[in-house]
């Protein structure tokens, strides 16, 4: 099959998010997925299914698990239909686990139209602050551990203990975060438990990070860096139900599977 690296909400290369895209001739057993992604051994692999009607089935797997939102192997898949394969649509939309998903190219961006996740906040325990070594403001909860700090280098000089990360218990990954200084907003994520160290940059938790960012900041237009060692920028728009994230990809290799 059809197999593509692409750096997802890169702005220079060797930076942003390597997000696989397989482009199977045939639909394959979910078991080969995953053995495909655990062999590609990067934070997601996205797998593209043409439908009759014009959409894309899509489904995302890191090494370990199968997930239900992944926000740059969404970008990366557009990309690779739209750039590299030559669609030439106005937008793309893509069935998923999380509903349909809808990316437009933007001159050299591509605008994701996702979901808005809320999160309940929750009471600072031993375990969050074994994990961060930082003073922790706020405890946010869904489908990650969202953990408000004070400033931006809290942030960014943060050293992992991924054995103290995955033993917070309940939550997927483990997200830090605080307001930048050249950008609105910063965030870090990790997810050790679902075999990704550290996520170098994540569309999907912005699900959550840009609602509870614009009721902080009074403004729905936003950006926001992740600082990872590899580092990523997101052009954001809260829009109530949904959130809109933008960016921009490269392609770094393309080349066929053998499975």
């Amino acid at each position: 099959m059809n197999y593509f690296v692409v750096d997802a909400f890169a702005e220079t290369p060797f930076t942003g998010n390597p997000a696989g895209v397989c482009i199977p001739d045939t639909p394959l057993p979910e078991a080969a997925m995953q053995s495909i992604a655990a062999e590609n051994n990067l934070a997601e692999t996205a797998f593209v299914e043409p439908r009759e009607d014009g959409d894309y089935n899509l489904r995302w797997f890191t090494p370990a698990v199968e997930i239900d939102l992944c926000g740059h192997a969404t970008l990366a898949s557009a990309f690779v239909l739209h750039e590299v394969l030559g669609a030439g649509k106005g937008s793309y939309r893509f069935h998923t686990k999380s509903g349909p998903l809808i990316v437009t190219p933007k001159n050299e961006l591509y605008e994701m139209d996702f979901p808005a996740w809320s999160a309940r906040q929750v009471e600072i325990t031993p375990e969050m602050r074994r994990a961060v070594g930082y003073d922790i403001l706020e405890a946010h909860l869904n489908r990650d551990l969202f953990l408000l700090l004070e400033n931006e280098a809290a942030v960014r000089e943060y050293q992992p203990n991924f054995a103290a990360i995955a033993a917070v218990p309940d939550c997927f990954g483990l997200v830090i975060t605080a307001k930048g200084g050249d950008c609105d907003f910063v965030s870090r994520m990790f997810a050790p438990k679902m075999g990704i160290p550290e996520d170098p940059v994540t569309g999907s938790t912005h699900s959550t990070l840009i609602p509870f960012w614009a009721a902080r900041l009074g403004r729905d237009a936003l950006t926001a860096r992740q600082l990872s060692p590899r580092g990523g920028t997101l052009y954001c728009e809260n829009c109530g139900e949904r959130v809109k994230i933008s960016g921009r990809a490269r392609l770094y290799l393309k080349g066929e599977l053998f499975a």
